[in-house]
């Protein structure tokens, strides 16, 4: 029988996994191992310790408990540390380290530097934003209403988007080891344990401030630099190779190898990567709306009333459906939270969800978005997803030279003809609903039924609600595009038949969610990851079109950095054999 051993047992719902104490824990296990040994079999293995591996709770009516999936080890077995609590510094970078200019500090560029490190090579990371607690500054402004700052908001500075906008750590990567490491390196700095076993790991808002704080200092305590308020304008390119970047105040900065990793939200980061030479290509991307409903009320569905007397956490819900050939899905649902303003450019409006570790708001949220492919944006298809009255409309608003430039709503016949389209159009209808708002941060909103029912909106109808800057009435079916609108409608409708009532009367419909990944990827090599045709630019994360989410934008920093390592120091890449992420 192999050691260690994973044994999975069950726990009635008011007996939370996460109480356990080290024996009781180790007795359960011990039990489920006997219990799973056949009657031929010798007898189960006694364990001398176990740890919580999973843990996921089973909301159907008749089964009602939590999955617990514990990992044995025998007293013979060699049983490994725990999890660190706090950082294994990388080695003190030399001095004569190969530099390395890392545009952003979002869970790509701090994972890539932290690797960078342990190699041996020298990490520059420019982030336009402040740091973590300035930032909070300028975000609650956003919440009052008060005016977006370009430079810092809930998209931009320290840790990057996911910092003031929840900390979910949900990903499809099917690299298991990879995935742990990420999570083990965020609990050593200063995570809470749970987030390596629990089925939604997830940190909060209020929490992983200080992680990205922590893993600032890790970085320059072995000698990496971490700037903020540090915009990269222009790319430096000499004899065809990226050789290091200026910027916004002037200043160069020269490097081995540049990594941009600035995040779904950094528009002229792409515009600058095009001048510099980078190849662009548009990807398929998803836009919507925010749906909220009372936290109570998704807790009754989802726990069948069960949830006080079983002292169950804040319910979730999951929900996928299709109009004609798109899907239509929920996306970053935040239980027990709040929906906030996450526009990035003045003149725009963006929401987006997050929750604290507690989760203790008294709604939920959810994105509803429909998926957006780039043949949706071109020809008659176009026509029909009525993109032209959307790109017209904005124009009229909005001097940005991205909407000026299709301000007569004409529309690509192939998508290779205009590889920004779909960053165009996710900017119309930003631009749209900030007017629909009617400024201050306001929010356009409908209720859920009046919504898919196609009724005209009523102020009065309108729902308490965890936005902070208010929201504005209005008919949302005539301020979004048509063919997104009648998507949005059959998803929406779609859900109430999964959970009665979704589409219901409990139900608020706020926009607009656009950020939900980049519309636009920056091709890359596919050994090398180095930009296609431009060595020296290393194309990462979510702003380059690689990733989706903290956990695989930081698994793709720590690609990155060994790519551009093994291009620049490969003695140094066979070396580095104390890498956290190994």
């Amino acid at each position: 029988m192999p050691v260690p051993q994973d044994v999975v047992f069950r726990l009635e719902p008011g007996r939370d996994p996460e109480r356990l104490t080290a024996d009781e824990l180790l007795e359960l296990a011990a039990a489920a191992l006997v219990a799973s040994t056949s009657p031929t079999d010798s007898a189960a293995p006694v364990p001398a310790a176990a740890r919580l591996q999973r843990v996921s709770f089973d909301a159907r009516a008749k089964s009602m408990n939590w999955r617990v999936v514990a990992r044995t080890w025998r007293s013979e077995e060699k049983i490994p540390p725990p999890a660190r609590t706090t950082p294994y510094p990388p080695p003190q970078v030399a001095a004569d380290a190969k530099r390395v200019l890392i545009v952003g500090s979002g869970p790509a560029g701090l994972f890539c530097a932290l690797e960078l490190l342990r190699i041996g090579l020298r990490p520059i990371v420019c982030e336009r934003g402040q740091d973590a607690q300035t930032r909070r500054r300028a975000i609650a402004l956003l919440n009052r209403g008060e005016g977006t700052d370009p430079e810092s908001n809930y998209a931009f500075g320290e840790g990057g988007a996911g910092t003031y906008s929840d900390g979910k750590l949900y990903t499809r990567s099917a690299k298991r080891g990879d995935v742990d490491a990420v999570l083990r390196e965020l609990v050593a700095h200063g995570a809470p344990e749970r987030i390596l076993w629990g089925w939604r790991p997830h940190i909060g808002s209020n929490l992983l401030p200080q992680v990205v704080q922590a893993l600032r200092e890790t970085i320059r305590g072995a000698g990496g630099e971490v700037r903020f308020g540090a915009r990269v304008e222009d790319l430096i390119v000499k004899d065809g190779r990226i050789t290091g970047a200026r910027l916004a105040g002037g200043e160069e900065i020269a490097a081995n190898a540049v990594v941009l990793a600035a995040g779904h939200s950094a528009a002229d980061s792409l515009l600058m990567a095009r001048r510099a030479g980078a190849q662009l290509e548009p990807k398929g991307f998803a836009m919507g709306v925010r749906v909220e409903h009372p936290q109570s009320w998704v807790d009754g569905i989802q726990y069948h009333g069960q949830k006080e007397a079983a002292g169950l956490p804040p319910a979730f819900y999951e929900l996928v459906g299709h109009s004609g050939d798109r899907a239509v899905y929920s996306f970053c649902m935040c239980p027990g939270g709040w929906i906030v303003p996450s526009q990035s450019q003045p003149g725009t409006l963006v929401v987006n969800g997050m929750s604290l570790a507690k989760r203790d708001s008294d709604y939920a949220n959810s994105g509803v978005v429909v998926e957006i492919q780039p043949a949706d944006w071109c020809g008659k298809r176009g026509w029909r997803w009525g993109w032209p009255e959307l790109l017209k409309k904005a124009a009229k608003l909005s001097d940005n030279p991205l909407l000026q430039e299709v301000a007569h709503g004409r529309l690509p016949d192939a998508p290779e003809q205009d590889p920004l389209f779909g960053l165009r159009i996710q900017l119309a209808l930003e631009t749209v609903a900030h007017h629909a708002g009617g400024g201050d941060g306001k929010a356009p909103a409908e209720r859920c039924d009046r919504f898919v029912k196609e009724q005209e909106a009523e102020a009065y109808d309108l729902l308490p609600t965890s936005y902070l800057p208010g929201l504005t009435s209005v008919d949302l079916n005539k301020m979004l595009p048509a063919g997104l609108a009648k998507r949005l409608r059959d998803g929406i409708q779609e859900f109430g038949r999964i959970m009665p009532g979704y589409d219901g009367p409990t139900g608020q419909v706020i926009g607009v969610e656009t950020r939900t990944s980049s519309p636009v990827r920056i091709l890359r090599d596919d050994a090398t990851l180095a930009a296609a045709g431009l060595p020296g630019l290393y194309p990462c994360g979510e702003g380059a079109g690689y990733a989706g989410g903290i956990v695989s934008a930081a698994l793709d920093g720590v690609a990155t950095a060994r790519a551009a390592a093994k291009a620049l120091a490969p003695a140094a890449i066979d070396a580095a054999a104390d890498s956290a992420l190994r």
